[in-house]
């Protein structure tokens, strides 16, 4: 493999900790790591909300919060700009919502969630910047996606296989969840607002 110039080893043109946090693309293998990176991310915000639900006695949503963040990060593999939007955005607000109205901000859980949304935001960047690339020459071009390992068939094949098939579900799906998010949050607003007359 790494004859042929097919190994997952290729080296990136920056480091992690710069291409986690403000992300630039100069070959086509940049664009496939920051893809793979951002649904990664993406994935771990669902993974953590998911639990979180649970211990707050709340499967159902739970369920919802993993589905919408989980396909929002195969979105972000596949450079899908309204994805990376749609997960930061309803991700900002559920954050507001929480230090609104739970005092998050008193809480140790806030750091958290402070790095998590700067890494979404950066995903949308990045997102933002691997939909614009032309690959017009042969150092520019995408490097194949690898089936490989477990974790090569979780990020390069299985993305590939969803978005297809389910982009306008999640467009439809991700927009009613912010819409029915943003409507919970007025109503938590009226009700507190009430309260305080």
């Amino acid at each position: 493999m790494q004859t042929l110039g097919l190994s997952g080893s290729t080296p990136r043109s920056e480091s992690r900790l710069k291409s986690l946090f403000w992300p630039g693309i100069k070959t086509g293998s940049d664009v496939d790591y920051l893809g793979a990176q951002g649904y990664w991310v993406c994935t771990a915000v669902a993974a953590i909300s998911f639990v979180l639900m649970l211990f707050s006695g709340h499967p159902l949503l739970g369920l919802l919060v993993l589905i919408f963040y989980y396909l929002g990060g195969v979105g972000v593999r596949e450079r899908s700009r309204y994805a990376a939007t749609l997960v930061l955005g309803t991700y900002v607000v559920e954050g507001c919502a929480l230090v609104a109205y739970t005092y998050l901000w008193a809480n140790p859980g806030i750091v958290l969630r402070l790095v998590l949304t700067v890494l979404l935001l950066s995903n949308l960047r990045a997102t933002w910047i691997a939909a614009r690339w032309k690959s017009d020459s042969d150092e520019a071009a995408l490097p194949p996606r690898m089936g490989e390992t477990w974790g090569d068939r979780f990020v390069d094949r299985l993305p590939i296989r969803l978005w297809p098939k389910l982009k306008i579900v999640y467009y439809i799906f991700g927009t009613g969840y912010l819409v029915l998010t943003l409507l919970g949050i007025l109503t938590m607003a009226l009700a507190a607002g009430r309260n305080v007359r």
